[in-house]
């Protein structure tokens, strides 16, 4: 084990992404033929440390795979993406997780998810992370293992005063109140802000009553991402937030894990 200090350590989720092309979704029942195929790497939290490795930060995951040809593949991506993998854990209980996609040619995606080894990272594997957690610059996790597991390596980030970035994502409806506090950023997507706060967050000013409503739930700063219309910050009740624009871009493909983390394709 290492006693290295990092920029970021993510808590998180692997997903091996099988991915399908096809012109159109299929109905219940019906066989239709696609186009491509290629397996990617995906995954909620393997994609945000991949991506902060590939922006030049030096990264540690925290994660769980399977013993299998998924599992082993998806470690040599991190060691292929510079990411630091002694708490990369290894379990014969379950298999890599892993997402069904199908995407047709208008970008819309139907998926079908199977968390597997994923939902078996607890407490212990935590521990064992200590110093990958203790030490780092910022700790980011999100909701695709188990809740309790992101929460309590939340806390253990605050015990070692280190940032921590918390994505509430997949969102729950009735989401612990200790997330929020133990949110140094709170960042979210409006359809998850939505679901969190009740309120409808379709614009810049609705986004930033809906970062108000969870500053008072106990978050350090919130983050609201609007798609096209870029995101809103909001850092300290009362005060105006801050509205930032981006480019708008077609959309090629929604899905979260075909893949940003995706280094290689192999494609049918």
């Amino acid at each position: 084990m290492t006693e290295e200090a990092f920029d970021v350590t993510v808590v998180g989720s692997c997903m091996t992404d099988l991915v399908s092309q096809a012109p159109r979704l299929p109905k219940a029942g019906e066989t239709i033929h696609g186009h491509k195929f290629f397996i990617g790497f995906g995954g909620k939290g393997a994609n945000q440390c991949i991506q902060a490795a590939r922006l030049g930060a030096k990264t540690a995951m925290v994660c769980k795979v399977g013993k299998d040809f998924f599992g082993e593949n998806y470690i040599q991506n991190f060691k292929d993406n510079g990411v630091h993998t002694d708490f990369v854990g290894q379990t014969s209980d379950a298999a890599t997780g892993a997402a069904s996609i199908i995407v047709n040619d208008a970008g819309e995606n139907a998926i079908v998810i199977v968390a597997g080894a994923n939902m078996l990272l607890g407490g212990e594997e935590l521990r064992g992370a200590l110093p990958a957690i203790s030490r780092a610059k910022v700790l980011v996790c999100q909701l695709e293992i188990s809740p309790q597991t992101s929460l309590q390596a939340l806390h253990m980030a605050q015990e070692n005063k280190v940032k921590t970035i918390f994505n509430p994502a997949p969102a729950i409806a009735d989401l612990d109140a200790d997330f929020y506090r133990a949110s140094d950023v709170f960042c979210c997507n409006e359809s998850e802000a939505e679901l969190l706060t009740g309120s409808s967050v379709a614009n810049v000013e609705e986004a930033h009553r809906a970062g108000q409503e969870l500053l008072k739930r106990g978050c350090g700063s919130v983050i609201i991402t609007l798609g096209p219309q870029g995101c809103v910050v909001v850092k300290a009740q009362g005060s105006s937030s801050k509205h930032v624009q981006t480019t708008a871009v077609p959309a090629v493909d929604t899905t979260e894990g075909a893949c940003s983390a995706r280094s290689t394709e192999r494609a049918d």
